[in-house]
């Protein structure tokens, strides 16, 4: 295990995380609030300690995916650790348990909150919450390979151990090329959205922190009423780009060079947008009597089946007083989720597919035992090792699941709310149903059963085996052996 790489790469991320945390100091400075200095001290901390871990070069260059997943996971701890403590340091959020449960779901772009009141937050701690979702969305080591990659095919097991999906590949020769390119994708659509929400006679401030939460498809309103106090222009505007940021990046990918042929032939795209078609007409015609007009029904229908498809969280009505029919179908699309590729969380669509069709290739193996029926995706044979390692995700993902809802049934809450606050925290969608609904939060729930959740939104955002990997024996054992002999860290 080349633990001199791991180093040098979380040194990087310090230092990136420094020049983040100068944004939301920017913005204590317009707004002139005194807690920008905690921001800007613990970036001078970030900055100096990612400095002595990069000031020796690891000998080697060259990592694995172990070394990738490691590297991953150590880098998101490391990144909400320091980036919970301007809200501990500052007061804004007392208990450093719930500063660091609201910074991971910020970063992880799951959006469930411990806080009571978002409004009596100061503006610097309402940037920097949203900040974290598009800084998450995308993935902070995807932008450290846009503008100091590592090396080689070794950038390729950093970028899948990130990267959300069954499978990633390069859109380029280049992993640098691809990763500037997704961010250019991210950046300008995110711009766009700001704009058009400007235009919306949203405030500039409010419409920067929605687009960052749109984009990262993260949630953090800075509202009590989430999205729900704007104009129907600016809820239809949201829905829009939550949609649109859940679809696979390749998709845009081949849009902006002119290959529209292969965006037209995905078919995780197609059934993505059908699925949300379909939820849509379902949860309209099961909610149509509770508001005035039919289009008013659809408008709220499209924004929370987009909202929870997509992982994203926000929320106009206060759907937990729905039909029982609605909540099945968002808690049913809380585990779909959106797009392999897409800044969205849940199980994804692709993974749904390639089980959905597994299963129907299994059945006819039954009725006509000779016959030999490959999976194809795309009008393209999906290899043995995918269909293996998305049977392995399903099955890891399901021990996981059952594992942290026997954890916090502990508390004595009700089967719901245990169900849908684990639910929204391993796939990062943010709210649940009952106790942890849209109009409610996390707070009420223990320590330990918030680091369960802590541990659940940074496996579910990561795709769950590179927080696993760090506590396989062999890495613990390889981290140890490599404190007392520096030599074997660069094995």
């Amino acid at each position: 295990m080349n633990f001199s790489i791991i180093r040098y790469i979380i040194g990087m991320l310090l230092k990136t995380e420094s020049v983040l945390l100068l944004l939301p100091t920017t913005v204590s400075l317009i707004y002139h609030e005194k807690y920008g200095v905690y921001y800007l001290g613990v970036a001078a901390f970030c900055a100096l300690l990612g400095f002595l871990l990069n000031i020796k070069k690891p000998k080697s260059n060259v990592f694995y995916l172990k070394e990738g997943c490691v590297a991953t996971a150590l880098s998101w701890i490391t990144l909400s650790f320091f980036g919970a403590l301007p809200f501990r340091l500052s007061g804004e959020i007392p208990s450093f348990v719930d500063a660091l449960f609201e910074t991971v779901s910020g970063f992880t772009t799951t959006g469930a909150s411990i806080l009571n009141d978002v409004e009596a937050l100061s503006h610097t701690a309402l940037f920097w919450r949203s900040f974290t979702h598009w800084i998450g969305g995308m993935g902070v080591l995807v932008f450290i390979l846009a503008i100091l990659p590592m090396t080689g095919a070794s950038d390729m097991n950093l970028m899948k151990a990130e990267s959300p999906g069954p499978s990633v590949g390069k859109l380029v020769p280049k992993i640098k090329q691809t990763a500037r390119i997704l961010y250019i994708i991210y950046f300008g659509m995110t711009i766009l959205e700001m704009v058009l929400l400007i235009c919306g006679r949203m405030p500039v401030f409010h419409s920067i922190c929605l687009s960052f939460g749109t984009a990262g498809t993260g949630g953090f309103g800075i509202l009590n009423s989430s999205v729900g106090s704007y104009s129907a222009y600016c809820q239809w505007t949201i829905t829009i780009f939550m949609i649109l940021f859940g679809v696979n990046f390749n998709f845009y990918y081949y849009l902006l060079y002119r290959q529209v042929k292969k965006a037209l032939t995905m078919e995780e795209v197609k059934h993505y947008l059908c699925v949300i078609l379909a939820a849509t007409v379902i949860i309209c015609i099961n909610v149509a009597d509770r508001f005035g007009s039919i289009f008013t029904a659809i408008r709220h229908s499209a924004f929370q089946v987009g909202s929870i498809i997509t992982t994203t969280g926000y929320s106009t009505v206060d759907f937990d007083m729905w039909p029982s029919l609605s909540k099945g179908v968002l808690v049913l699309l809380m585990f779909i989720g959106a797009c392999a590729g897409s800044t969205g969380g849940g199980i994804k669509v692709s993974r749904i597919m390639i089980m959905i069709k597994s299963m129907f290739i299994e059945l006819t193996t039954y009725i006509h035992p000779k016959s030999v029926k490959k999976l194809k995706m795309d009008g393209k044979s999906v290899d043995s090792d995918t269909i293996r390692s998305v049977h392995v995700y399903f099955t890891t993902f399901m021990i996981i699941f059952t594992a942290s809802i026997f954890a916090v049934s502990f508390e004595g809450h009700d089967l719901v709310t245990n169900f849908t606050a684990i639910a929204a925290t391993i796939n990062n969608i943010g709210p649940g149903l009952n106790l942890v609904g849209p109009a409610r939060n996390f707070s009420f729930w223990s320590k330990p059963s918030k680091f369960v959740m802590i541990f659940d939104m940074l496996a579910g955002r990561l795709e769950l085996f590179p927080m696993l990997i760090i506590f396989h024996p062999t890495v613990i054992k390889g981290f140890f052996a490599s404190l007392g002999s520096p030599k074997k860290a660069e094995q």
